[in-house]
């Protein structure tokens, strides 16, 4: 028996985010000022992706995560309203002009105090980090050429129990489309395969958005 996930309509889609967590109003305002940046937009995660990511840091019982990619910053406001009290979030980012608009949505939703914003290469950023596993949590949603790179550095600092996520894993489907064989889709392949084969983890890829990989320290 095929027992394949239903295919996502967008009326369906529609029916999904209308019976989920909403959007507050600060949310609501950055999907809206971050839509208006165009194509680029689409790099933004959906409300329904955000939702399940603020229960899933609540869940978790995060106090320290550690996203990769932060655009306009709403994954990264989604994650800092589910962390402990006293807990925090490292975003790395090579943007100043995009991680500006998130800075101004982060001070109105209460929780600039919870992010430490670094700007610069995020593979430099994740190799300063203390050598010890102690990252509760950690999300991925940057350049796919370095996902692999990314993956490995937080990995070896994640703690047991602890949990990555990892956005665009189906890549608008074309993961499966031998005809397509860019440098972003080779990416995507590659680290798919790498993930699903480690023993250091337990992975469930789920068809969230454009595809979002959790996996489970062991």
């Amino acid at each position: 028996m095929n027992r394949s996930s239903i295919s996502v309509t967008p009326e369906l889609h529609e029916y999904i985010l209308e019976h989920s967590a909403q959007p507050d109003a600060v949310q609501r305002s950055l999907m809206e000022e971050t839509a208006k940046l165009g194509r680029v937009s689409g790099m933004q995660i959906g409300p329904e992706q955000g939702a399940f990511m603020t229960m899933l840091t609540r869940l978790v019982g995060a106090s320290f995560a550690v996203e990769v990619g932060t655009f306009t910053g709403y994954s990264a406001m989604c994650i800092a309203r589910g962390l402990a009290t006293g807990g925090r979030l490292i975003c790395c980012d090579v943007s100043n002009e995009w991680t500006a608009i998130g800075r101004r949505y982060w001070e109105q939703a209460g929780v600039a105090d919870r992010i430490d914003l670094r700007i610069g290469p995020a593979i430099e950023t994740l190799r300063s980090l203390p050598k010890e596993r102690a990252v509760d949590l950690g999300f991925i949603d940057a350049n796919k050429s370095g996902y692999l790179e990314y993956y490995e550095e937080l990995v070896a600092r994640l703690r047991p129990d602890g949990v990555l996520l990892v956005d665009n894993v189906l890549w608008s489907g074309r993961v499966i489309d031998s005809e397509v064989n860019d440098d972003d889709t080779a990416a995507i392949r590659t680290f798919n395969d790498h993930l699903a084969a480690d023993p250091r983890v337990d992975v469930v890829m789920l068809p969230i958005g454009d595809g979002l990989t959790f996996a489970r320290m062991k």
